[in-house]
């Protein structure tokens, strides 16, 4: 009876000791939900939040939304006239309807002004035609006079095919002594004169004449493979020159000189080596003054 109590107290005590022995491996419960490192803020309203309990409805307890509501307005002073219907009255005149149109969005598109605006204030050489969309330019009156040389159809060969263009060579002058020649590139003819005598305005050269209107003395000009020479000549000889040389002489006032196209007859090169046989041309007075001698002394 004593043995079997002693090895009963020794299996209690046995069991005591290893359930009190903490373990080695320890196990961390897995989270439900994934933790976020960021810091979540409430946006902050400044307006208080009004509770349903707050707001007042008593203003339509008495209401009731099946009743027909009667309009009764306000009794209108005394002496007062009702405006008249937008239907009532004269009708407008068109004049009337285009003046209102023009001060509100002004000139029409016809170019036409009824409360007498400048309709060409922008660009007063511009003007529009009775055509919708389509702009008549007035030939500019500046003293010049215009002459085409030449108009050759030119092509641009591209990816997608041949371009058509059209190029002009255009003279100006005065026929007081001053001359310009221009060129100019269009999709059409009208264009392209008007595009040359724009750039032959932006090259205008001023030609040395004597009082008989021909050239102080000889000079020769080239301009690529085109060679000009220019000769004086006697009263009544008149201009003795072919192609763009004869043009341009015309265009400048001489009347009395000979010109002769040497190498290229290009009409755009011998237009341009005229200009640069011209300018190599002097006055006696300048060449006078550039060796300090009068001017008598020179045919000494």
């Amino acid at each position: 009876m004593a043995a079997t109590t002693t090895a009963i107290a020794l299996t209690l005590s046995s069991f005591t000791l290893s359930s009190t022995i903490p373990s080695k491996t320890f196990f961390f419960p897995k989270p439900s939900k994934p933790i976020s490192l960021r810091r979540t803020f409430r946006p902050l309203s400044l307006t208080p939040q009004a509770k349903s309990s707050d707001i007042d409805t008593s203003f339509f307890d008495d209401v009731n939304p099946e009743e027909d509501i009667v309009f009764d307005p306000p009794t209108p002073p005394e002496g007062f006239t009702p405006p008249p219907s937008f239907d009532e009255g004269p009708e407008e005149t068109e004049d009337e309807i285009a003046a209102a149109y023009e001060e509100l969005y002004g000139p029409a598109y016809s170019g036409v002004s009824v409360l007498g605006n400048d309709v060409y204030v922008m660009d007063s050489k511009v003007k529009k035609s009775s055509a919708f969309g389509k702009v008549k330019k007035e030939k500019v009156r500046d003293g010049f006079e215009e002459r085409v040389v030449q108009v050759r159809r030119v092509t641009k060969v591209v990816k997608g095919g041949k371009q058509l263009h059209f190029r002009a060579i255009v003279v100006v002058g005065d026929k007081q002594g001053q001359v310009g020649v221009g060129v100019g590139k269009a999709k059409e003819v009208i264009g392209a004169v008007q595009k040359s005598a724009v750039n032959a305005r932006r090259n205008i050269i001023t030609i040395p004449m004597t009082k008989y209107l021909t050239f102080p003395h000889r000079s020769e000009g080239d301009y690529g493979a085109a060679k000009v020479m220019l000769r004086p000549a006697a009263p009544g000889t008149g201009v003795i020159a072919g192609g763009a040389v004869r043009i341009v002489l015309e265009m400048a006032g001489v009347e009395n000189a000979l010109g002769k196209q040497l190498g290229s007859k290009n009409a755009l090169n011998n237009a341009r080596a005229t200009v640069v046989a011209v300018q190599k041309m002097k006055q006696f007075r300048e060449v006078a003054q550039e060796r300090g001698i009068p001017m008598e002394e020179l045919w000494k």
